[in-house]
């Protein structure tokens, strides 16, 4: 079975969004991969084939036991990869996921373990985000929250930021709002309004979403 990069970024997008806490369907696919729907529809067919996915009668995929594994290894790569771009050659945290997109597919296992060796297992990437799966409900357990759950008044702290908008790592960054940044939330409505550094800082609903946070003073499991 021959493993291709397209057959990689499918897998790893399924397990993504799955961690998400998203039901993950061919739209689904559509989106994260901004792909056109024939394309999805033939990738998923390749899939099946290879015994990678499995898709029920509603629609959903979900991986097999050597999808998941294809998917963690990439997922695995490119959280070192992220880390290495950040902590090695100093490149801003909101630049490091798509040049970890491109990088995480040439790897070779020999240098991964050259990576494990210089960086270590178990920290966060540059977001704040946990290597492999991590859903809503784990984050919940750890004491985590959606910053846009928040309340006026509350002093919080970043944990983590949802990696695959650019944009909105660019804004936030801009107004200080990175991972380990503290701040007080000063509204909740219409949109949120926090006080970052001294500085106040609007945020929409939406965006807020992607952003989790603990209580500022606090920390959460390991």
């Amino acid at each position: 079975m021959r493993i291709t990069i397209s057959k990689e970024n499918y897998l790893k997008a399924i397990a993504e969004a799955a961690s998400e806490g998203e039901t993950v369907k061919p739209v689904t696919l559509a989106r994260w991969l901004d792909v056109s729907a024939p394309a999805v529809t033939m990738a998923i067919r390749r899939l099946k084939r290879d015994r990678l996915i499995r898709q029920d009668a509603g629609g959903q995929i979900a991986l097999t036991p050597s999808g998941r594994a294809i998917a963690n290894r990439l997922l695995n790569r490119h959280h070192l990869i992220e880390r290495m771009l950040a902590e090695i050659f100093g490149l801003e945290w909101y630049k490091v996921h798509d040049e970890a997109e491109q990088l995480e597919h040439a790897v070779s296992a020999d240098f991964e373990r050259k990576l494990v060796e210089k960086l270590g297992r178990g920290r966060a990437c540059p977001h704040g985000n946990r290597v492999g799966m991590d859903s809503p409900r784990d984050r919940r357990r750890r004491g985590l929250k959606p910053l846009e759950e928040a309340g006026a008044g509350e002093r919080l702290a970043v944990v983590s930021v949802f990696e695959r908008d650019r944009r909105l790592l660019e804004r936030l960054d801009r107004g200080g709002l990175r991972p380990g940044a503290e701040f007080e939330v000063v509204a909740t409505e219409p949109q949120l309004r926090l006080r970052v550094a001294g500085r106040s800082f609007p945020l929409e609903r939406p965006a807020a979403a992607k952003v989790w946070v603990r209580a500022a003073g606090t920390s959460t499991e390991p």
